[in-house]
């Protein structure tokens, strides 16, 4: 089991590394593989390989593992999200802690602690939101900054006949210690395609508003994200 692990993070991380270059009409295309493993029924761990461009970063490869700690299943929230693989959107509220190393060609690596907290609410006519606090913490090569990023979905389960689909917008805003201000704005939409009860693709579109320099410098991305989700309950 733990070859088969590592195996598939290896082949994330270079499938990352190899989609870095690639560009399409100035849209950046990001690439991601995320593995979750439910230990029980409040811990979950899980495994990130992504290409990003988060907060204005230059485009770069991330991967590395983080843990969730969440509370009991809300039945309100069981129910706008029956169809969504991931289970932490069941619960109220969901702490998380991890780390991730981030590597960009021809510039020194950078390591970063994570620290995030998620309310999860439901609304009415079916609709879910969720509101992630979350905190980095980066190192490179001695120099040290941290931001905190404030990311607000929307999102609702559609049905076409027997199949449910889970469209999605979000809006994240950046405040960062280098520039002391908030310096960048993402803006997300896209869509969850659940396939049976292990994987699940997110295709989304990207547009960011970046003040960190003197002038407003937008990014536009197109992503596609493959989540696989796995269970120690279920042996």
């Amino acid at each position: 089991m733990a070859h088969h692990q590592n195996t598939l993070r290896r082949w994330a991380f270079f499938i990352v590394i190899a989609c870095l270059p690639v560009r399409a009409q100035n849209v950046q295309l990001l690439p991601e593989v995320d593995a979750y493993w439910k230990l029980n029924s409040v811990l979950q761990a899980y495994v990130e390989a992504k290409s990003d461009q988060d907060g204005g970063d230059p485009l770069q490869a991330g991967i590395g593992p983080s843990v969730q700690l969440y509370l009991k299943p809300l039945v309100k929230l069981k129910e706008v999200t029956a169809f969504d693989l991931d289970d932490t959107k069941e619960r109220l509220f969901v702490l998380e802690t991890g780390y991730r190393y981030l590597a960009v060609p021809d510039t020194p690596s950078t390591n970063r602690m994570l620290n995030s907290a998620t309310f999860n609410f439901p609304l009415r006519a079916g609709f879910h939101l969720s509101d992630r606090n979350r905190v980095d913490l980066s190192w490179t090569e001695g120099s040290f900054n941290w931001r905190y990023h404030n990311k607000l979905s929307v999102e609702r389960t559609v049905a076409v006949h027997s199949y449910h689909l889970i469209p999605y917008g979000a809006v994240e805003p950046y405040y960062e210690s280098a520039f002391n201000k908030w310096s960048t704005t993402a803006l997300y939409a896209g869509c969850l395609f659940p396939v049976g009860r292990h994987v699940e693709f997110n295709p989304y579109y990207e547009h960011q508003n970046n003040t960190g320099g003197h002038k407003n410098h937008p990014e536009n991305a197109v992503g596609l994200a493959l989540y696989l989700f796995f269970s120690l309950e279920d042996k």
